[in-house]
């Protein structure tokens, strides 16, 4: 090795290249904060001297372990599923491996009966030394989070950067991410009603559970700005899964005076579960119903019929949850603009590719 290579130092390199020590710190790391001209030239550098940047990051992070923690509270979700995809991509992009933690959280629904406590996974991450902790989904969610759950969520947040994609909450010390909940419901009700439907339900969702409140108050909302009176005994909640949907459709069809002729449901999923419902009672979509949905998962295309749903953009928000740990991790002080509106999606179970005009 010659006399230059053994004198590479970090501040070496931020010197020959013309830039801050910060800027090549962030080079190393794999940062997404910087230009790809600035990245090629301290690239340049670095090879020009044979060093492995490998190396470099080696002595500038020993305390890191180039592990990130993902608590997910169901990867058989296919929202969790899609985000988890798209974090994951990014994650081996920048260098990083995953520890992956399925706490099951109100996985009732397909036969797990018992969850495990996120608690535990705060201090598992603690003690695994990982570089920082991205979390979807779990008790964050809930209208209510215990004085107990914010506690630890602190502690951990404390010690090591922790990005929660949800809506924000007081008093704790993590990075959010916020998403856009009750975007797009007014356009589905807007649609459902140019097509003549006007008895329109609300399917799927947790009581308690934020999405769910406030994709519900939009839905109310937007009835009461029209004009249109608001009927509860539209409304069955249950949860996010198939089978809920099939359960929460079916109670709305024991009697004709709660039959709705349109329905707008919680997620993909539960709409494929009320069609099933539907059809089984002898009804047809859309002749006799419309559905659409509140958030479309990638099998929406493939049913049958193709489902209406609203584009939550779940890859993108996948995508800036990771960018935004990462960021935390590296100290960038970068401001990370979050853009997220749901676009609408028309497909056959609205009734749109009939060419029909409903009056009911």
């Amino acid at each position: 090795m010659s006399d230059d290579q053994k004198k590479l130092t970090i501040y070496k390199i931020a010197e020959l290249s013309g830039v801050s020590v910060s800027t090549i710190s962030r080079v190393i790391n794999n940062s997404p904060f910087v230009s790809a001209k600035t990245k090629a030239r301290v690239t340049d550098i670095i090879n020009q001297y044979h060093f492995s940047p490998s190396s470099v990051a080696r002595a500038m992070t020993s305390n890191q372990t180039q592990t990130l923690g993902v608590i997910i509270s169901d990867i058989t979700n296919p929202y969790f599923s899609e985000l988890y995809l798209e974090i994951q991509r990014y994650a081996v992009d920048f260098g990083y491996s995953i520890l992956l933690c399925n706490t099951f959280y109100g996985g009732s629904s397909h036969g797990v009966s018992d969850a495990i406590p996120e608690n535990t996974y705060f201090q598992m991450m603690l003690d695994k030394k990982v570089d920082g902790v991205l979390i979807l989904g779990g008790e964050i969610d809930r209208d209510t989070i215990s004085d107990s759950y914010k506690e630890a969520l602190n502690r951990m947040g404390g010690q090591i950067p922790v990005v929660i994609l949800g809506q924000s909450v007081s008093d704790c010390s993590c990075t959010f991410v916020n998403r856009n909940l009750s975007g797009g419901i007014s356009a589905l009700i807007h649609h459902l009603l140019a097509l003549g439907r006007r008895r329109i339900g609300f399917v799927g969702g947790e009581e308690g559970i934020r999405a769910t409140t406030a994709r519900l108050a939009a839905f109310k909302q937007t009835l009461k700005n029209l004009a249109i009176s608001f009927d509860p005994s539209l409304i069955s909640l249950s949860n996010y899964y198939a089978p809920d949907g099939y359960r929460a459709m079916a109670k709305l069809l024991e009697r004709p005076e709660t039959t709705p002729t349109a329905i707008i449901c919680i997620n993909d999923a539960v709409a494929q579960g009320a069609i099933r419902a539907i059809a089984d009672k002898g009804l047809r979509v859309p002749e006799d119903i419309s559905v659409v949905s509140c958030d479309q998962f990638p099998s929406g295309e493939y049913s049958c019929p193709r489902l209406t749903s609203l584009d939550q953009q779940n890859s993108y928000l996948g995508r800036m949850s990771i960018m935004t740990l990462i960021s935390a991790i590296n100290n960038d002080s970068e401001c990370i603009n979050i853009s997220h509106e749901p676009r609408l999606i028309i497909r056959e179970s609205c009734g749109a590719s009939l060419g029909l005009q409903f009056k009911q």
